[in-house]
């Protein structure tokens, strides 16, 4: 088995040799084969950048060590002696970062996602805190330039849900939302209770990265397709053409419903995004259930009874369960301030996988 210094000389011939290939006549003139070497040599650019960084911090570090046997004065050796602390300090964080390059990337971080967020146990303060959830995602894409687009929701009043299914397209959305996954409790007195007492309830967030045609077949003749009219409010709001889309996928009996769209074609659009969605999630389960049973219990598993966050409004707290991380002024991070905490869980989870490979 290689070491990792022999993974990183081989990742910096590889790049030396498309810098060759991408200058040779007949690939210049070819866009797809240009294209194709442009993308792998920027997929090993921050490797070989952080790579010849360390070997140059080396090589400069053992120049200095050299300087202090010179006869040096008092002054002088302390400067060097500096330099080398700086130069030892430096030298760590870079290889701090090689080991986290070289971790295995997700295919997925680069997708879109479909979001599903569900009223769990809680009654109506669960669906108030759905609706809480919705609008915390939404303002944290938004800050992100990323589109948000309901594909799907069941209100449960006063500007909660049952459920609400939605897309946020984005490049790399997946890769934030992927630490989301898993039931979301909160912990605060609902306005409706008059005496003053503490209620637990939970919500369930599923994130899917949106499938393509290409990563999910689907046989039309697994599928049905029925099409009704959409509900409204009544009188002039009530659709009167059949647009709404209810798709059932006969191998397991998965059931999808959009409506939200005024035309059918759109509706089946959604619902075959979020069904093609579903069953890559599906399929991504088995290949983690195959590889191991111990990493399905930690951050990036898909399972939807792991606890994996608590939101408590009398203190003012947000803990993530998954390290012991706390964070405080909820209400800001009901605006949509997640990066603290969605940095956090990242470089936690970064830091787990290394302890594995290393294992």
């Amino acid at each position: 088995m290689s070491t990792m210094w022999e993974k990183l000389e081989q990742i910096d011939k590889r790049y030396q040799d498309l810098d060759e290939e991408m200058v040779k006549q007949e690939v210049i003139t070819d866009p797809k084969k240009i294209q194709s070497l442009a993308q792998q040599r920027a997929g090993i650019a921050n490797v070989v950048e952080k790579y010849r960084e360390y070997k140059m911090t080396s090589k400069e570090l053992e120049a200095t060590k050299a300087m202090l046997g010179d006869g040096q004065d008092k002054d002088m050796m302390d400067l060097i002696k500096q330099e080398i602390d700086e130069l030892t300090v430096h030298q760590g964080t870079i290889l701090q970062e090689l080991k986290v390059a070289l971790l295995p990337k997700d295919p997925n971080d680069d997708k879109e996602i479909i979001m599903e967020i569900r009223a769990g146990t809680g009654g109506e303060e669960a669906g108030l805190f759905a609706g809480d959830l919705f609008r915390m995602y939404s303002r944290y894409a938004q800050a992100k330039s990323w589109g948000v687009e309901i594909i799907s929701s069941s209100d449960a009043g006063a500007g909660g849900y049952k459920e609400i299914i939605f897309e946020i397209n984005g490049r790399g959305a997946y890769s934030r939302f992927k630490y989301e996954r898993g039931v979301h409790r909160v912990q605060r007195i609902p306005t409706t209770e008059s005496s003053g007492r503490i209620h637990t309830s939970t919500v369930t967030v599923a994130v899917l990265p949106k499938a393509e045609e290409i990563d999910i077949d689907i046989n039309p003749d697994d599928l049905r397709v029925d099409i009704y009219h959409s509900g409204g409010a009544g009188g002039q709001n009530v659709n009167k053409v059949a647009t709404a889309v209810r798709l059932t996928y006969l191998p397991t009996g998965m059931v999808v419903i959009c409506q939200d769209e005024r035309s059918q074609l759109r509706n089946r659009q959604k619902a075959m995004d979020v069904l093609r969605s579903r069953l890559l999630d599906i399929e991504r389960q088995k290949q983690e259930d195959a590889v191991t049973q111990d990493r399905r219990s930690q951050v990036g598993s898909a399972e939807r009874a792991e606890k994996i966050r608590t939101y408590n409004f009398p203190q003012d707290r947000v803990t993530d369960h998954r390290y012991g991380l706390s964070f405080h002024n909820l209400p800001r991070i009901l605006t949509g301030e997640l990066d603290d905490i969605i940095e956090a869980v990242a470089t936690n989870d970064q830091a787990k996988q290394l302890e594995e490979q290393m294992a």
